[in-house]
């Protein structure tokens, strides 16, 4: 039997309009309300992208230690344990199973001794963990102050740091009541001054914070060092001995593979918590951190808290509630995806073009080299003196942007505010290729900068400019 078919007029009229005939296209959007009425998801989706069009291509932010790639069979996963919610222990066991074993992997790599019992999380990036880092180390002080018969009232407790910290440590400072004490920065110590840290140690002071990777310049403390002048310390000082965090937010993740023999983390005997930024050499999309303490006795229970697991209870600390797991997920995918191998392949990659990148940069004979990716794969450099140059830094920032490139220019910390340096950090997705093509790009504008007929800036002065941690 033949089928008889009439006229039908089914097609979606939302995929014959063209997108940008559509009703949404002809007028301005409200931005700071909700519009009326709802959007097809074709329409919104094009409405943000192109909100998004000149924002910038984040592989080009040489700015960032922030991961910009990663591979498309992890975002998938990611992707796909977006609903997972972090905090849910008992409706996400296996979640739960797989932090474990990523505080488990890091604390390994980074020599939690066999004879302690380290305990540790994952944070919504680096500055959440060293929030706790912090916390433990107050609330410990303040265990080890009223034993001794301190006055607690006396004084607030304070916090010793060298003027290269990240702003997530005034941030602590500030929130929790404590006072920082920097150990300030000059030509000569372009990290933590050790010679001079117990000028600023007293009493009241809940601990020391060494950093691998100062923002500004990338230079590590000299944590050895330091470690021996806090044990001598804490042997005239029993009753108040103080101890060692270790800001390793950039160099967690990066020191291990490329100077494995520098010794910074739980194989020093005071440093009692570590912190590390997943999402910068973890190589894992922001945002995701780790703090690890090498024994428990070092985090005071009180800070603990149990969510209920199985049907039992499960240890937490954390500042922020519920979040994605999927960044945690993330990182576990990348550890078992690279290993040992090859996360070493790929850091050593990455040094290599911070290396190239820095003689290069010597060639073109403008800068004077502050800081050569010897350790972290970041370069820094100021102008090197010549009278005649009617450019700035700030100047080649805005040239490099033409070509898309975002390398900021901004002042180093107090005491060192007068001098302008440049910084570019090379991340794992900033290849040999990308690096020589941006060599070009930089010569050519240089080239255009000393031949320009405008003068560009009269007044010296230092400024911030796209600096961005």
């Amino acid at each position: 039997m033949a089928m008889l078919y009439g006229k039908h007029n089914h097609e979606a009229e939302e995929y014959l309009e063209p997108v940008f005939g559509a009703p949404s296209e002809q007028h301005d959007l409200p931005k700071y309300r909700l519009p009326k009425h709802s959007l097809s998801p074709r329409e919104a989706d094009r409405l943000v992208r192109d909100e998004l069009l000149d924002e910038g291509n984040s592989r080009l932010n040489l700015a960032t230690f922030c991961q910009t790639y990663m591979e498309p069979e992890a975002v998938e996963l990611m992707k796909d344990t977006l609903a997972k919610n972090a905090i849910d222990k008992s409706e996400y066991p296996r979640t739960a199973e797989i932090e474990n074993r990523c505080v488990n992997i890091i604390a390994n790599l980074w020599h939690a001794p066999d004879d302690e019992h380290f305990t540790g999380t994952s944070t919504i990036g680096s500055s959440e963990a060293c929030m706790l880092g912090g916390l433990a180390m107050k609330f410990a002080w303040r265990k080890r102050a009223q034993a001794a018969g301190l006055d607690l009232n006396a004084h607030r407790p304070n916090l010793v740091i060298s003027a290269g910290y990240q702003v997530c440590w005034e941030k602590f400072c500030v929130y929790w009541d404590v006072d920082m004490h920097v150990v300030p920065m000059d030509e000569q110590h372009m990290a933590l001054d050790v010679n001079h840290v117990l000028d600023y140690v007293d009493e009241y002071t809940i601990g020391i914070v060494g950093i691998m990777g100062i923002t500004y310049t990338g230079q590590y403390d000299d944590l050895a060092a330091l470690d021996k002048v806090v044990t001598h310390y804490n042997h005239q000082h029993p009753k108040l001995p103080v101890y060692i965090h270790v800001d390793a937010a950039s160099g967690g993740f990066y020191t291990p593979f490329i100077e494995p023999q520098l010794i910074w983390d739980f194989r020093l005997a005071n440093v009692v918590s570590i912190n590390a930024s997943g999402h910068k050499y973890g190589l894992v999309y922001p945002g995701v951190g780790w703090v690890v303490w090498r024994d428990r006795q070092f985090l005071p229970p009180e800070l603990v808290f149990k969510v209920s697991y199985l049907g039992g209870e499960l240890p937490t600390m954390a500042i922020n509630f519920s979040h994605s797991a999927a960044q945690l997920i993330g990182q576990y995918y990348n550890f078992i995806r690279f290993g040992m191998d090859g996360y070493r392949e790929i850091q050593t990659k990455t040094h290599d073009v911070a290396r190239y990148l820095a003689a290069a940069l010597d060639k073109v004979g403008e800068f004077k080299m502050i800081n050569n990716g010897h350790q972290l794969p970041l370069i820094c450099y100021q102008l090197a003196s010549r009278e005649d140059r009617e450019w700035t830094l700030y100047d080649l920032s805005d040239r490099l942007l033409m070509n898309g490139w975002q390398v900021p220019t901004y002042p180093l910390p107090a005491n060192l505010e007068q001098q302008v340096i440049q910084r570019i950090v090379v991340r794992a997705d900033f290849g040999m290729n990308m690096a020589h093509d941006f060599m070009d790009d930089l010569t050519k504008a240089v080239h255009d900068l000393n031949h320009a007929h405008i003068v560009y800036h009269h007044d010296a002065a230092p400024k911030k400019y796209g600096f961005t941690h």
